[in-house]
Parts: structure tokens; C-alpha cells; sequence
């Protein structure tokens, strides 16, 4: 028998999860908070930890993205599922990258439930079909993101009072060449000028003045 907890702040659907929950033979309720922090403090003084949280997303005091990044650090033993009725793209990388195992909308059906949960136990993490092409989205543009060796190079150079066309010689390259780095940084990185590029070198550590 593996323990839930459901954290929301309206208590009606809050009984009415936790009695959907407790309705499964391998599942029980141990208790609902009513936000992010009441959990926190119930962990405090519970004896019974749970093994799984679900979790809404917006709450009062506490939201659902600040309590599981606090679960991921302090508590990374207990896995949170989020339920909620909100379904922005951002919102569910919001609470994935915080540590969310996996997030379902509150109008799932009742089996999806019961097979979120039990795949959460078997295999640490569940994700629908609509989750998992947001992470491969995301995951595309992070990579689109990512800078070459030669583009750091590039940013190097470009820090100094160098020219393009010295630039083009100090990496052997054509100044064709060089202006097509120049354009791909520019835009990888949303920079207008040189000079917002110099400050991103800075501060990532590509350029020390």
C-alpha cells in the first residue's frame, strides 16, 4: 500500500481526489494541505512521509512549483505528481523542471489516475503523450541554443576591439564565414549589437575584461 498526499487549495476537490485515491486498493490518503507551506510544516511533525504527492499547481502562500522544487532538495525521496487545470506549455515545464515526476489535468479520467500512480511507483515517472512531445520541444530548443566551439571562439574575439575582417584572419576563416557566426550568436542568444554581447560573455564566463 503506497501513501498519498493531495495538496490544493480547494477543498472539495480535494475530498473528492482523496476519495478517488482511497477507492484503488494500492493506494491510501493520508491527508490533503491546503497549500505548498501547510505541507511542508505536516511533514514537520507526521510520522508517515508519503510516497507520492499530488500536487496542484496554483496555490495561496505556497505554490505547487515552489513546494516540489523544496520536496527535490530537502525530500527527493518523495515523487510528486502534479494534477491541475492548467495547461500552459510553460506552466508544465515549470513544474517538471522543478521536479515534478509528472503532471495530468484534473479532468483525466479515473484509470489514468490509477495508472499515473502505479507507473509513478513501477518506473519513477509518468508522462502522457502531450507531456512527453512538450520535453521533446523543449529539449529541441535547448539544443538549438547550445553554442558551438567556434561560436565561443567567435564571442571571444568579438569581445576585444577586433574588427570582423581581423577576426576573419585571426580564425583563418573568410569574412563570409565570420559574419555567419555572427548572425548565428546574435540570434541564438537575442543580442542586437556588440555590446549586449560583451556583457553575455561576461557574464557566462566567455570573456574576462
Amino acid at each position: 500500500m503506497k501513501n498519498i498526499v493531495v495538496v490544493d487549495d480547494h477543498t472539495l476537490l480535494s475530498q473528492a481526489i482523496s476519495g478517488l485515491v482511497n477507492s484503488f486498493d494500492d493506494f491510501q490518503v493520508l491527508y490533503t494541505c491546503k497549500h505548498g507551506q501547510d505541507f511542508i510544516d505536516q511533514l514537520a511533525f507526521e510520522n508517515k512521509r508519503p510516497d507520492i504527492v499530488l500536487m496542484d499547481v496554483n496555490m495561496p502562500i505556497m505554490d505547487g512549483i515552489e513546494t516540489t522544487a523544496y520536496l527535490k532538495k530537502h525530500f527527493p525521496d518523495i515523487k510528486v505528481l502534479a494534477l491541475s487545470v492548467e495547461e500552459e506549455e510553460h506552466t508544465i515545464l515549470k513544474m517538471l523542471r522543478a521536479g515534478a515526476r509528472g503532471y495530468l489535468l484534473k479532468d483525466t479520467e479515473k484509470s489514468i489516475l490509477h495508472s499515473a500512480l502505479k507507473e509513478l511507483v513501477s518506473q519513477g515517472v509518468y508522462h502522457t503523450n502531450t507531456v512527453s512531445k512538450i520535453l521533446v520541444r523543449s529539449l529541441e530548443e535547448d539544443n538549438a541554443l547550445a553554442l558551438k566551439e567556434r561560436e565561443i571562439e567567435f564571442i571571444k574575439h568579438a569581445c576585444t576591439e577586433m574588427t570582423y575582417n581581423e577576426i576573419a584572419e585571426k580564425m583563418f576563416l573568410s569574412p563570409k564565414t565570420v559574419q555567419g557566426y555572427r548572425d548565428s550568436v546574435f540570434s541564438k542568444l537575442n543580442l542586437k549589437n556588440r555590446t549586449g554581447l560583451v556583457i553575455y560573455a561576461i557574464r557566462n564566463g566567455h570573456f574576462k575584461p
